[in-house]
């Protein structure tokens, strides 16, 4: 169904859940022209049966954001260039939270001398000088974890590698602005070993012997035991299965054994 701008309703579409997507394109400049016609449209929403109404406010038509909270709009979440606002004509609707995590990627890189890429980051050069963990970083929006991980060890030692496995993932609540984290540990091979940092965010790079960082006490605990369970097993695999979406768009890991994959390694950065 689409509701059209007649009868000084905003031009809007309908979703499969009984929602309204107002379309942000056709917004009136004038807030109290804006406000008129908002106010009349959600009465013409709720008699339809409408459960909620999605809002999406340009950065270049802020004033609008007040008149639409006196209206029963809540802010649902804000982007660079927009924010987005709801609201339930029905006391019940359901409306869907904005991203709850950050994701995050560390590689465990470990040449053929079993020496093992670690860094300190330069946040920590003062309070802890030799807190030294695996390179990795935040993957960007619309990012792969194989690509992430590969991308960010790169950026921060110079190394350019290729990915073996996921080794494991840790889920921590109560992160950033309230948000949850989740951080994924892969096996990467190295195919170069000349360290160049990157010296806006690491103070120390280098190639330690791998029995010296898991004996290191300055070494945490979590680092020290995906570093363990990279050798202490396969891992899973980066898979595709044939006639499932598209690689571009998604991403699989299955145990190497798993029949029916086509694996897509080597990938490499």
């Amino acid at each position: 169904m689409a509701v059209t701008e007649l009868g000084g309703v905003l031009a809007a579409t309908a979703n499969p859940f009984q929602g309204i997507a107002v379309d942000s394109e056709a917004l009136l400049d004038d807030p109290d022209a804006f406000g008129d016609r908002l106010a009349n449209s959600l009465k013409v929403w709720r008699e339809e049966g409408c459960r909620v109404v999605w809002l999406e406010i340009p950065i270049a038509k802020v004033t609008l954001i007040p008149v639409a909270v006196t209206l029963g709009f809540e802010f649902h979440h804000s982007e660079p260039d927009h924010t987005m606002l709801t609201c339930r004509l029905q006391p019940d609707a359901f409306v869907p939270p904005h991203a709850t995590h950050y994701i995050g990627a560390g590689g465990v890189v470990v040449n053929d001398r079993e020496e093992l890429l670690v860094v300190v980051e330069r946040v920590h050069r003062h309070n802890r000088p030799h807190y030294y963990k695996l390179p990795g970083g935040a993957l960007k929006p619309g990012e792969h974890v194989v690509d992430g991980v590969m991308r960010e060890v790169w950026e921060e030692t110079g190394i350019r590698t290729r990915f073996r496995a996921l080794v494991g993932f840790r889920h921590w609540h109560g992160y950033r602005f309230g948000k949850s984290d989740i951080y994924f540990i892969c096996r990467l091979d190295p195919l170069t070993e000349q360290i160049k940092i990157q010296e806006s965010e690491i103070e120390i790079c280098q190639w330690m012997p791998l029995s010296e960082y898991l004996a290191n006490e300055n070494v945490g605990l979590f680092n020290r035991r995906m570093v363990e369970s990279a050798f202490n097993g396969p891992g899973l695999a980066s898979t595709w299965f044939e006639g499932y979406a598209t690689p571009e768009t998604h991403e699989i890991f299955v145990p190497r054994s798993l029949p029916g994959g086509v694996s897509r390694e080597p990938w490499a950065l």
